[in-house]
């Protein structure tokens, strides 16, 4: 796991493109884990804070829940339908732990732990997906599918 600042310092070029396009609409999607094991998924907004990546969630809110209980977590950035855009930037995942930074009457603040970030985008000729992607082991890597 690394840290946003981390992330940012091992891939700075990268990291920024990850952020301007987690920052392109404010309602993002994650995903949890419920109780049971299988797969939740909420909106959510991000902030980046200082040198963090954090979400927050109200009061007693299931997502928060999971999070306490299992604190895996996947956020998918807002898209845009490549079809209808001819400056389709891409997308950006963030997957990693959520730590509980903060609780109060106001809700709960995580801080996320990151163990990969990837953006999937269309290459050059619009005719395949080139998927980035970055983890503290393996460092950046870059492929293609036609």
């Amino acid at each position: 796991m690394a840290s946003w600042a981390e992330f940012e310092a091992a891939e700075p070029k990268f990291a920024a493109r990850v952020r301007r396009l987690l920052s392109t609409r404010k309602h993002l999607t994650m995903a949890t884990l419920r109780r049971d094991g299988s797969p939740r998924i909420s909106g959510t907004e991000v902030q980046f804070a200082g040198d963090e990546l954090r979400i927050g969630s109200m009061p007693r809110a299931v997502k928060a829940d999971d999070l306490l209980r299992d604190p895996r977590v996947a956020i998918h950035g807002p898209t845009h339908d490549p079809t209808k855009s001819g400056a389709w930037r891409g997308e950006a995942k963030i997957a990693g732990r959520a730590v509980e930074v903060r609780a109060d009457g106001d809700g709960h603040f995580f801080r996320i732990d990151i163990a990969e970030a990837v953006i999937t985008r269309l290459n050059s000729g619009r005719t395949g997906l080139v998927i980035e992607s970055w983890t503290a082991v393996r460092g950046y890597r870059v492929f293609e599918r036609t």
